[in-house]
């Protein structure tokens, strides 16, 4: 059946510029910071109504996760690139004086059999406690961290989340709550997928998947295949193999009242480039609407430019350029068993959740109740 083409829409972000707030209650402040296998992440935050605005930020790519694939270890290297950086992150956090914070790490160090180590090494060295949680986890608060862009229209509803390590999927069946429930349904989330008894609506987990392959993992397992178009499809066509075992993909699902939501730094660089940005701009990117032609369109110019275009595109950036194929290969990839013209693009993510969550649990913010 033919695909109705859209023009791309702008959700208006709910993450709230700190610029235009009063100075930040030093008691009510929350951080989050998200140790990926191929970044450091970290936000301070604090409630405001039911979002919260942005005091403090810190991001670096640390690539902790080089290495992994062949021997099972972090590497001294990766692990010394990584402690520098959260050097740095506990310095904002004393700054600050967080008294509220979650402090995460993912797929990295649930594979490394080295990470208790690792962990142990970083609180000698930073004092910061860092807490390994699980893929279900991960995915939770991935959902909620894009609940404000769920549309009231929106009866099923699927999460990407595209990391370094590893790919988390949900499903959700939103279509037995009233409409202004379905994004506040998200929210309450942070018990956990299986909410214990509630007097609010709940949305139903139909089913959600971890696929041990994210941009960094999938670029080293092809890394030695020399066409670039060559390795392009293979990794594609290896992500889409790993997809067996999730039950919707088995269903036909309707176009009607689908949305599907991307979060991670691939979806947004694509986003980026569909709209020709030379400086990368939150407030154009967060909650865009994009087609799955559209989608192509930035994937088959990334293709024509080859490696060494793609490592002058300002679009795409140093930091992403290296993965930019990896991801766009695994968003296709889910694109081609679910293809929408609602794809909408998430600048949120694990740390957002992680403050969602914190905040929702403490019951400081507004509209959402625990």
């Amino acid at each position: 059946m033919a695909q109705k083409r859209l023009k791309s829409v702008r959700i208006l972000p709910e993450v709230v510029d700190n610029s235009v707030l009063e100075p930040p209650n030093l008691n009510q402040l929350y951080a989050a910071l998200d140790l990926g296998t191929n970044s450091c992440r970290m936000l301070i935050a604090q409630p405001k109504g039911s979002q919260f605005h942005v005091v403090d930020s810190f991001s670096k790519s640390v690539q902790l996760g080089v290495g992994l694939e062949k021997t099972g270890k972090l590497g001294r290297s990766s692990m010394n690139r990584t402690i520098q950086a959260l050097k740095v992150c506990q310095q904002k956090l004393k700054r600050h004086n967080i008294k509220h914070m979650r402090l995460v790490a993912t797929e990295a160090c649930r594979r490394a059999s080295n990470a208790s180590e690792f962990r142990q090494r970083v609180f000698r060295e930073t004092g910061l406690e860092l807490e390994i949680i699980e893929a279900e986890e991960e995915a939770r608060l991935a959902v909620i961290s894009c609940a404000p862009l769920v549309s009231n229209r929106t009866e099923q509803l699927l999460v990407i989340d595209i990391g370094g390590g590893s790919t988390e999927l949900v499903w959700i069946d939103l279509s037995n709550l009233p409409p202004l429930e379905r994004p506040r349904s998200l929210m309450r989330m942070h018990a956990g997928f299986h909410s214990i008894e509630s007097p609010f609506p709940a949305a139903k987990v139909v089913d959600w998947i971890s696929v041990p392959l994210g941009v960094a993992t999938l670029q080293d397992a092809y890394s030695d295949v020399k066409d670039d178009s060559a390795r392009y499809a293979l990794m594609s066509c290896h992500f889409e193999d790993n997809l067996a075992d999730f039950a919707p993909y088995k269903d036909e699902q309707k176009k009607s009242g689908f949305q599907i939501i991307g979060t991670s730094g691939t979806v947004t660089t694509l986003a980026a480039s569909h709209l020709g940005l030379r400086r990368y701009d939150r407030t154009k990117v967060d909650g865009l609407r994009m087609t799955s032609e559209q989608i192509d369109q930035v994937v088959s110019a990334y293709l024509s430019l080859g490696p060494d275009g793609r490592r002058n595109d300002p679009h795409i950036g140093q930091d992403r350029q290296a993965l930019i194929m990896s991801g766009a290969a695994i968003l296709q990839a889910l694109l081609r068993s679910w293809p929408t013209d609602r794809l909408s693009v998430a600048d949120r993510g694990l740390r957002e959740g992680l403050l969602y969550a914190q905040m929702s649990s403490d019951g400081v913010l507004e509209d959402v109740p625990c």
